[in-house]
């Protein structure tokens, strides 16, 4: 009885497999038709019940990290470029190092004091206006909020590894240091260390993403969430909660985790 038992749970796989390349793309797939990142065989994986199955298939090589803080700020600008730049909205979003799915949000916006009047360029270009900002905490007040959601969420931890995600090293080499500095405000030192998603993307891929998040999507066939941020000219996107470009750099990494990219930190000690 077992040799007919081993031959229905073969089918039954190789079905399995069949929609899965469907679901995923045939892209993540070896020509022997399992997963690249999985080394599990054909064979074995006939042996599997359904939920080992979809376990193996759906498994990726572990993180160097247990959550990854996926970080975008929006920025006051002008053209020409207004100085100083101030941060007027701060989002992260903790993603699990294991599941690369979101398990919770920070979003807060932030009231500029040197040039607390948005000019229409800086409007276009993020989606953010006026009544967003006005009456909104200092920035010193937020990094405090942010500190206290740290805190809560268990990644003060000195055992939980977390890192910074962004999508070039602007945010945390530039802008926040440099009105931190500005301001005569310390920077936390958990801060001062990032992934830069381009560089991990290039990596990965093997060529650089010169329009960012347009082009790493589009090099993984991912559908891009929201309004591109570059949209000058488009309809503004009133939603009250801005996070699309962090669920987008979000998505791109899980992409790439699933694939068997192991994530490292990019940023040089400062």
């Amino acid at each position: 009885m077992l040799a007919p038992l081993q031959t229905g749970a073969a089918r039954f796989s190789s079905y399995l497999l069949s929609r899965a390349r469907k679901v995923l793309g045939s892209h993540l797939f070896s020509p022997c038709g399992v997963p690249e990142f999985c080394s599990i065989s054909t064979r074995k994986l006939a042996a599997h019940s359904f939920g080992a199955s979809m376990a193996a298939m759906m498994s990726f090589p572990p993180q160097r990290y247990h959550y990854f803080l996926v970080l975008d700020f929006e920025a006051t600008c002008d053209k020409p470029q207004i100085h100083p730049q101030e941060i007027i909205e701060f989002p992260i979003l903790k993603l699990n190092g294991r599941t690369m799915e979101i398990e919770s949000t920070f979003h807060m916006y932030v009231q500029p004091v040197v040039h607390p009047q948005l000019t229409p360029f800086c409007t276009e270009l993020t989606g953010i206006i006026q009544a967003m900002v006005d009456g909104q905490p200092s920035l010193q007040q937020v990094l405090e909020r942010v500190d206290e959601w740290m805190a809560k969420e268990g990644l003060l931890d000195p055992n939980v590894k977390s890192i910074f995600v962004t999508c070039g090293d602007w945010d945390l080499k530039v802008m926040l240091p440099g009105q931190c500095q500005y301001l005569g405000l310390p920077v936390a030192d958990y801060f001062k260390q990032w992934i830069n998603l381009k560089k991990a993307y290039s990596f990965a891929m093997g060529c650089w993403p010169k329009n960012g998040l347009l082009d790493m999507n589009k090099g993984l066939s991912l559908q891009h969430i929201g309004r591109p941020h570059s949209g000058i000219g488009q309809s503004l996107y009133t939603s009250p909660w801005r996070l699309d470009d962090c669920k987008n750099i979000a998505n791109i990494m899980k992409t790439l985790a699933y694939r068997g990219f192991i994530f490292k930190q990019t940023s040089k000690p400062f």
